[in-house]
């Protein structure tokens, strides 16, 4: 009897080992299986990578392959650069002498590097800096072969006859080529919905708008599919003139055809007072008797739409934000 005791004593002290080698078994299997499933979504995200990156360009720019993402970050497009900043992204250098004021950090030379004049790029300064790439646009133009000597040079520049589709294609490649791709979407969802909120209120509007930058006296007018065109493009504002020659650097005109025009808004890019950085003759250049005649003088409708975002700048998050702020505040 007290045999047949042991033996059931040792039996059940067997089951017990046995089964805890069992759990510790699983465990090792599935801490197994876990480490195996981290690797492989390990892999996968290398896998995803963007990288090599081939950018197609415009016709007179070359396609461009990135390796790796960029580190030395050379920038001449303000927008692009405004773009970047809003991202989060770090920049090396940038034309110092002419950085819009909201962008004013980059123009310090302890921070960050001077790449020269905006249609002139100091070469020497950036071949020592050895870029990553350096994106340009039409200011550069003439500089681009000597520029995509030294670095991969990207073109960046906004088409101002797709406006906003060329805009959002800039923004996802900054998005793209930084790995900031989700940021990026959610600054377009909140332009768009921006816009919205201007297309509202101008959908069915009887008010026709005129759009013209002054430089030193004189006028050039802007219409659909021009440089500053998205104030009828894409934010729905009508045209007083339909016949406008769209162009980047506008179509001459005189005070006496705006006027003939007779806006009821008139927007007014100040160029003055970006080139001179300080005061401007333009507002009394522009509210003369001949312009206070017109229904935008007389219903206090004549706007002027700040030049370092709609002349220097255009083409960025931030900036395009402010412009749509702009016109807002002109429709109320």
């Amino acid at each position: 009897m007290k045999n047949y005791k042991f033996l059931a004593v040792m039996f059940a002290l067997l089951v017990l080992i046995l089964a805890a080698c069992g759990a510790e078994d699983e465990t090792k299997k599935d801490s197994s299986t876990t480490d195996e499933k981290a690797t492989e979504e390990t892999n996968g995200a290398e896998e995803t990578s963007v990288y090599p990156l081939t950018i197609a360009q415009p016709e007179g720019y070359a396609e461009v392959t990135l390796e790796e993402k960029p580190e030395k970050v050379v920038v001449f497009d303000f927008g692009f650069l405004d773009t970047l900043d809003a991202l989060g992204v770090d920049v090396t250098a940038v034309p110092q002498a002419n950085v819009p004021s909201y962008l004013d950090k980059y123009a310090d030379e302890a921070a960050y590097e001077n790449a020269g004049g905006l249609k002139e790029p100091d070469f020497e300064a950036i071949a020592a800096m050895d870029p990553d790439v350096i994106f340009i646009s039409g200011r550069q133009g003439d500089a681009y072969e000597e520029l995509s000597k030294i670095a991969n040079t990207v073109f960046v520049g906004v088409d101002t006859t797709d406006y906003m589709n060329s805009f959002k294609a800039n923004t996802e490649l900054a998005g793209k080529i930084f790995e900031k791709e989700a940021e990026a979407t959610a600054a377009l969802e909140e332009i768009d919905a921006k816009i919205a909120e201007v297309t509202e209120k101008t959908t069915g509007m009887e008010e026709k708008a005129l759009v013209v930058l002054a430089n030193e006296g004189e006028l050039s007018a802007y219409g659909a599919g021009s440089r500053f065109g998205v104030i009828h493009d894409v934010y729905g504002f009508p045209q007083a003139d339909e016949a406008i020659e769209a162009s980047t650097h506008g179509q001459s005109v005189a005070y006496e055809y705006v006027l003939e025009k007779n806006p009821d808004i008139l927007f007014v890019v100040d160029r003055d007072a970006v080139v001179s950085k300080g005061e401007s003759g333009t507002k009394k250049a522009v509210e003369n008797e001949i312009v206070n005649k017109t229904n935008a003088a007389k219903n206090g409708k004549i706007v002027y739409l700040d030049p370092e975002i709609w002349y220097l700048a255009g083409g960025g998050i931030e900036s395009e934000k402010a412009k749509v702020d702009s016109v807002l505040e002109a429709l109320k």
